[in-house]
């Protein structure tokens, strides 16, 4: 028997927010290890094939990232089953244009297409804040980004604004009341709000 991780994925057991038709064949593009877990992001090739409509098939999208013409996060990748994830940033130099990934209420990935100047940026919800060796402060953000000798205000579920270019810390807006906020998981993926109130359990009990 085989033996590892499995490097397929049938489409009928694709995560639903992908909208790959049950007709269109047996496969479906497994994501690459990357900063976004599987189910929650959205392969290159989909993008550019199902979403953007720029190839018609897979062999396209393999001519079009191999030719180094594709930028995730200001990065160049080759990699068709690249995972795009919640905020990421896509570039296609050669037409010049931006998209940023947002969820909308149904929970599918939204391609919002940006400006030359938002898409110097990108907002990252702290997932996990500490303080290591010597006192220098960490934290890790929700597309795995690990960053030192940050703000020591900033706490987990804060958002910092990541310039790309340098991947440094630009500001960061703390997760309090009265606060606009979008809703990443759940029934309510997609939806924004004010944030009104917050409560505190104890799981220990």
């Amino acid at each position: 028997m085989a033996k590892g991780p499995r490097k397929h994925m049938k489409r009928i057991t694709a995560p639903k927010r992908w909208y790959l038709g049950k007709l269109g064949g047996v496969w479906a593009p497994k994501p690459s290890n990357g900063p976004h877990a599987p189910r929650e992001s959205l392969p290159l090739s989909i993008l550019l094939r199902n979403k953007l409509k720029y190839a018609l098939n897979y062999k396209e999208v393999q001519l079009i990232t191999m030719q180094r013409l594709i930028k995730v996060d200001h990065k160049v990748r080759t990699d068709v089953n690249w995972p795009c994830g919640f905020m990421d940033i896509v570039q296609i130099e050669k037409t010049k244009e931006n998209f940023r990934l947002l969820f909308d209420t149904k929970g599918r990935f939204a391609i919002h297409k940006v400006h030359t100047d938002e898409a110097a940026y990108k907002l990252c919800r702290v997932d996990k804040h500490w303080k290591g060796f010597k006192g220098v402060y960490h934290i890790t953000t929700h597309d795995r980004r690990c960053l030192r000798f940050v703000d020591p205000r900033i706490r987990e579920h804060d958002t910092v604004r990541i310039d790309l270019a340098t991947g440094e810390i630009l500001d960061h807006i703390k997760f309090e009341v009265g606060n606009v906020c979008m809703i990443k998981g759940g029934n309510n993926i997609g939806r924004v709000g004010t944030i009104v109130t917050r409560e505190k359990h104890n799981i220990h009990e």
